[in-house]
């Protein structure tokens, strides 16, 4: 986060139009993401989900795994 910070300063020394334009247009980018993030997590874990019911019948057996 500091090094974001940093970047963005520079920018606005550098190049104040975009630093701006960065300023305005992140929440933007960071709402448009969120959807993204629901169905990432949402996809994990239908594959956590599906890895632990293939698996059941081998911990029904007594396998552990290195995990346990």
């Amino acid at each position: 986060m500091f090094l974001a910070v940093v970047a963005w300063c520079l920018l606005l020394v550098l190049y104040w139009p975009l630093a701006l334009l960065a300023l305005v247009a992140w929440p933007v980018v960071w709402l448009v993401s969120l959807p993204l993030r629901v169905i990432g997590i949402t996809l994990e874990a239908v594959f956590a989900l599906l890895r632990t019911i293939l698996f059941l019948p081998a911990r029904l057996l007594g396998y552990r795994g290195k995990h346990a």
